[in-house]
């Protein structure tokens, strides 16, 4: 059974000028993405700033978005490490504090084999009883789980039961679709691949995108998913541009750049993460104007 089907947002963690979480705030977001028709909340994700959270935020950061979601939709929390004992203790907490599935990614710096990987995962898969969202982001990890391993681990854990998939290589995601076979859900990881990824049978989106267009997010989906393939490619392409002003600087850098340009008072990036260039900024605040964005600061 899928975890969801269609746009779960990647959400951002907020913070307050002293770079405390903002918890206040957080619960404002989620009623955004809620009432937006977002189909799944994502936190502690790359998005979330969760490598620069401690331990204990990231477990209170779950803990809040579960009160605040009240079961209304499922939340998922990313529980990965470059450390599996770390993975581990991670995931066995999220499920404690009430999460609905774990996103967790391959182990980054350590550059470990598809053999490590395999150990790995199935060491995470079997501590806790949660579904399990593999996510495969080379970019951000130095290694791709290939798409036969990938295929292995659906089918020897159970509870291991679908990809994020953010390396943006389509021919890798259709030999993930044969070598898996349906044991896998497969979501996009990149916000200018929904479509694509969708028409190789993928389930939906967990999107940076949603962030700010949460509804938007959900409708590209929706159509797809309610078999109106052409609106939701032309939708998909209505917002390339700002998806890629997006990720003009590494994520989530122009994200909370846009939230904060819309008013929304997400504050401040935690060290080594910086404040967006002005040149990269101006594009975004364009971008967003275009989209129908109301840009108020």
């Amino acid at each position: 059974m899928s975890v969801f089907k269609g746009a779960g947002v990647a959400l951002v963690t907020p913070m307050k000028e002293n770079g405390e979480v903002n918890y206040e705030k957080l619960a404002e977001l989620v009623e955004m993405q809620v009432e937006g028709g977002t189909d799944a909340i994502v936190v502690c994700g790359t998005t979330g700033e969760a490598s620069t959270l401690t331990h204990e935020e990231h477990l209170e950061c779950i803990k809040a978005v579960v009160d605040f979601t009240k079961k209304r939709i499922p939340v998922i929390a990313g529980t990965g490490s470059n450390c599996t004992d770390t993975a581990v203790y991670l995931s066995k907490e999220a499920q404690i504090r009430g999460a609905d599935g774990l996103l967790v990614v391959s182990p980054y710096y350590n550059k470990a084999t598809q053999e490590g990987l395999k150990k790995h995962f199935l060491s995470i898969a079997k501590s806790v009883d949660l579904p399990i969202i593999l996510y495969n982001i080379k970019g951000r990890t130095g290694v791709n789980i290939e798409s036969k391993t990938l295929a292995w681990l659906g089918k020897n854990a159970e509870n291991i039961v679908a990809v994020k998939e953010a390396n943006g290589d389509i021919s890798q995601v259709a030999d993930l679709m044969y070598y898996s076979q349906g044991e896998l859900d497969v979501y996009s990881g990149n916000d200018d691949q929904i479509v694509p990824i969708m028409s190789l049978g993928g389930k939906g989106v967990i999107s940076v995108l949603s962030n700010i267009l949460p509804k938007e997010t959900h409708d590209i989906t929706e159509l797809y998913l309610n078999g109106n393939t052409k609106e939701s490619c032309a939708m998909q392409l209505k917002y390339l541009p700002l998806i890629h002003a997006l990720f003009s600087e590494v994520n989530p850098i122009p994200v909370k750049k846009a939230m904060n340009l819309m008013g929304l008072g997400v504050g401040p990036l935690r060290l080594p993460l910086t404040e967006m260039e002005d040149e990269h900024a101006q594009v975004l605040a364009v971008e967003m104007k275009k989209a129908g964005i109301n840009v108020v600061a």
